[in-house]
């Protein structure tokens, strides 16, 4: 074979890639979604194994996304935004379910008070439940949310780049 024919033939087979890559539905990247707004669409997931396997996906329509009711959220933001909430949350996420005394020790807590009042915010918005033995842990419809929470908290701040 001549060297321009194999050239030639290679370029032939590059621009076929390339049409198929750009024609209309190919799968050249997630194409994006506008939701029934026009406004786009924001999502998150996560395919977890901390103390039981939990998947998780949400995708909702931006302009839906900035007209829930704003109490319920601040409520989840608020407890997550003391730092003393912020450790029992990722303890209870790396340790799993705990009672008292351990997690009072675990969050460097003084008093058992202490911890009350900190578990009294997280459990009132739903973050931390209290299982039948007494112990606390992540509710597990919210071990992912809480892990995007954080996580996005660390990009906006920075810490991520």
């Amino acid at each position: 074979m001549h060297p321009d024919a194999d050239l030639l033939q290679r370029l032939a087979d590059l621009e076929r890639r390339v049409a198929a890559l750009e024609a209309p539905g190919a799968a050249a990247g997630p194409a994006k979604q506008r939701g029934p707004s026009g406004a786009g669409v924001v999502r998150y997931s996560g395919e977890v194994d901390l103390h039981g396997d939990i998947t998780w996906e949400i995708a909702l329509d931006a302009r839906a996304a900035l007209d829930l009711d704003d109490e319920p959220r601040v409520a989840v933001l608020a407890a997550l935004g003391h730092p003393a909430r912020a450790r029992i949350a990722r303890i209870l996420l790396t340790d799993g379910a705990l009672g008292t005394a351990a997690l009072q020790q675990a969050a460097g807590l003084a008093s058992t008070g202490q911890l009350y009042h900190h578990l009294r915010s997280l459990t009132h918005c739903g973050l931390v439940e209290q299982d039948g033995r007494g112990s606390y842990r992540i509710a597990p419809r919210a071990v992912v949310p809480v892990l995007v929470l954080l996580t996005a908290a660390a990009d906006v701040a920075g810490q991520l780049r």
